[in-house]
């Protein structure tokens, strides 16, 4: 993924090329890399991951190991969970649809996208659209920070005077500072491994912890709450292990816990040490998950908060999928439909260039008096409405014709449908070329 991620323009410009594929779509996020290729042979696929390991330096077999391939329906109904939120981390994450959407600008700049592509992209957007608007699944991230800090009411006691630590400033940073202040939170301090904790602490009336003072503040936390898009573990156990501090007194001389060679479901006693309470709301995760035997820590992953989740939350991703089934299918019936067009388009093509025809035949051509008389009846106004009659007669006559081809089509009996035209006519008009 890494080396991947560092060749994206190379990867890019290699898949755009028109000799080996004739559309492709690259979404390259903080934790994906996908490749929409309109290609029209497997042997394309194989040419196409020969490309990409020349241009990153992945060993091809290495990389045929890490990829998943999908192909047609199966990739249709990917793309349209991944513009829905629905394969992210955290499920319902919102900033996806605007990245795909990115995706399919940057491909049009690139010229490298084509017409099966555009059609499956916009109809992802569509998709997107209506999981935001018929569900709840959007909204579940933001109720998942709820829920962490409902679960930690109990551990923190007195919001307002408790030391709470923000790590990271991706998706639920703010989520969780407006939660965090909406329980009376009030010394609140951020950090961010990438530089941003100055600009996220400015814009929302918080102080910042410069990388030197990250030990001191850790070791002071009552709360610790991680919300960054790092793609590696930012805490690890040995950090937490290095700023642990005894319990306040008074306290029980040890306090419950676990141990990292402790049996499953079997408590052991700890030397007392400072409890601090870490929420890990990273994407990936943000807290080696070693750190959950070091005494005094008590940790919450996005997995653990899931099984909590209401009821509601869970109704509205198993909507918001059933939303993509009816996509899926719909995008498959429209494009199935599109398969019999080229029969339909040679059908009313044939239709209109007769009429043409007769319209030149039996249309006065005169220009007598009457062109320039500005008389009503005269013979420019009887072409128009002979000419607009006889449209409305063609158009009536192909209305029947139109839709039997297009519910072919969607029936999957496209084939049947060019044979039907084919028949019609004369030995010489192949509808298919």
């Amino acid at each position: 993924m890494g080396a991947i991620e560092q060749h994206t323009g190379s990867v890019v410009e290699a898949l755009a090329d028109s000799s080996l594929t004739d559309g492709s779509v690259v979404l390259a996020t903080c934790n994906r890399f996908e490749a929409y290729l309109d290609v029209k042979s497997p042997a394309a696929i194989e040419q196409s991951i020969s490309r990409v390991s020349g241009v990153t330096g992945i060993e091809e077999r290495r990389l045929r190991d890490r990829l998943v391939l999908r192909s047609d329906l199966d990739a249709v109904e990917h793309l349209f969970s991944v513009a829905g939120g629905l394969e992210s981390v955290v499920v319902g994450e919102g900033e996806i649809a605007g990245q795909v959407r990115r995706a399919l600008e940057q491909a049009r700049d690139q010229g490298s996208t084509s017409s099966e592509l555009e059609r499956l992209f916009q109809f992802a957007a569509r998709t997107s659209r209506q999981i935001k608007h018929r569900t709840g699944v959007q909204t579940a991230g933001r109720s998942l920070v709820r829920l962490a800090l409902a679960m930690a009411q109990s551990r923190i006691g007195d919001w307002a005077t408790a030391q709470i630590v923000l790590v990271g400033t991706g998706m639920y940073a703010g989520a969780s500072l407006a939660a965090l202040r909406a329980r009376g939170a009030t010394r609140v301090s951020v950090f961010s491994p990438s530089g941003r904790a100055e600009t996220f602490a400015a814009s929302h009336g918080i102080s910042a912890i410069a990388a030197h003072e990250l030990e001191d503040a850790l070791a002071k936390a009552d709360l610790i709450v991680t919300t960054s898009l790092a793609q590696e573990p930012i805490l690890s156990a040995e950090l937490f292990s290095r700023t642990q501090r005894p319990a306040r007194r008074p306290f029980c001389e040890t306090v419950a816990g676990r141990s990292a060679d402790s049996k499953p479901g079997r408590s052991v006693l700890l030397s007392a040490a400072r409890p601090r309470l870490v929420i890990d709301l990273g994407v990936p995760r943000n807290v080696e998950r070693a750190a959950e035997f070091v005494s005094g820590i008590e940790l919450l992953d996005l997995d653990l908060i899931a099984k909590h989740a209401p009821l509601a939350e869970l109704s509205a991703e198993a909507e918001a999928r059933g939303i993509v089934r009816d996509a899926v299918e719909e995008f498959s019936a429209l494009r199935a439909e599109n398969d019999a067009m080229p029969a339909l388009v040679a059908l009313r093509g044939h239709v209109y260039e007769l009429l043409d025809d007769e319209l030149q035949r039996v249309t006065p051509r005169g220009t007598g008096t009457h062109e320039t008389s500005g008389d009503p009846d005269g013979p420019a106004q009887q072409r128009a409405a002979i000419e607009a009659a006889l449209r409305h007669f063609a158009g009536r006559l192909l209305h029947r014709p139109s839709v039997r081809i297009r519910e072919a089509g969607r029936a999957g009996n496209a084939p049947a449908a060019h044979a039907a035209v084919e028949l019609l006519f004369e030995p010489h008009f192949n509808v298919r070329g």
